[in-house]
């Protein structure tokens, strides 16, 4: 299982790479609103500084965590692309290889 935090790190991760592959080609896309559902498993850890945290589950895994909330979130993300020099953020442009299995 990873957090939720950690899935959303790798989705900008690609996306960034996408955006960098797609640097001085003719064709590029705006990158639109990003729907992300997932499943999630709220935990909290016991003691002092104790933690909540989200992981997202796979839903083979639900049985594991019978003892853990679970909930279906929706997330839409906005991307913007902040420009090196400063000023307002801008609409990011991607490009890329289709990767085997992408739908």
């Amino acid at each position: 299982m990873i957090e939720l935090y950690d899935m959303i790190r790798e989705l900008r991760r690609q996306l960034i790479a996408a955006a960098v592959d797609g640097d001085g080609q003719a064709v590029r896309f705006e990158l639109g609103p990003i729907e992300v559902e997932a499943t999630v498993a709220v935990t909290r850890e016991a003691g002092a500084g104790a933690k909540v945290r989200v992981w997202v589950v796979d839903l083979d895994s639900n049985g594991r965590y019978a003892q853990a909330q679970t909930q279906r979130v929706k997330l839409t993300l906005i991307p913007k692309a902040a420009p090196v020099g400063g000023g307002s953020p801008q609409p990011a442009m991607i490009a890329g290889d289709e990767v085997d299995g992408e739908r």
